[in-house]
């Protein structure tokens, strides 16, 4: 069993990435936003905004594990804090962690991808541009073991990110 977390900005590709390992490996993906959204559905506020999603995925994803699953997190990650659950989690379930980073360095090809979903949003939960630049400023490093992914140069990137997950 592993603990895969898809972490990277909005628009970078983390979910179409996951998506598509989970079903090789096979794992269930858990992904922040679903939560997150369904919280604002459902109107459930909270002091810190998103603190809650990362809880729920947390405690779905040790369900998940306990039962002996592969679980991908699907989560924009962006800061230590966030990080360190995923960590705490992993160290719990006595499962390898494995960080997959997902960037797209092509910033046409990201803010494309990010206004296109922007335009569709069914939700108010989905970022514009400008809102994903100032997460940009906000996210942190990553530092630790990891593999980075660019999803505007990678070709089929499936094959090396599911090796990585199951090493």
């Amino acid at each position: 069993m592993v603990l895969a977390v898809f972490a990277g900005l909005p628009g970078v590709g983390k979910s179409t990435l996951a998506a598509r390992v989970a079903t090789g490996l096979p794992a269930c993906v858990l992904a922040v936003d679903t939560v997150d959204f369904a919280l604002q559905r459902y109107e459930v506020s909270e002091p810190r905004p998103g603190f809650t999603a990362y809880g729920v995925v947390a405690a779905l994803a040790g369900d998940q594990l306990g039962m002996g699953h592969h679980v991908i997190i699907d989560a924009v990650s962006p800061v230590k804090a966030a990080r360190q659950l995923w960590v705490e989690l992993a160290e719990r379930a006595g499962v390898p962690l494995r960080v997959v980073e997902v960037v797209c360095s092509d910033d046409a090809e990201h803010r494309r991808r990010v206004e296109k979903r922007y335009a569709a949003r069914d939700h108010d939960g989905v970022p514009d541009w400008v809102r994903v630049l100032e997460r940009q400023a906000e996210y942190e490093p990553y530092l630790g073991p990891r593999l980075v992914v660019d999803t505007s140069l990678a070709k089929d990137p499936v094959a090396p990110v599911t090796g990585y997950l199951v090493s």
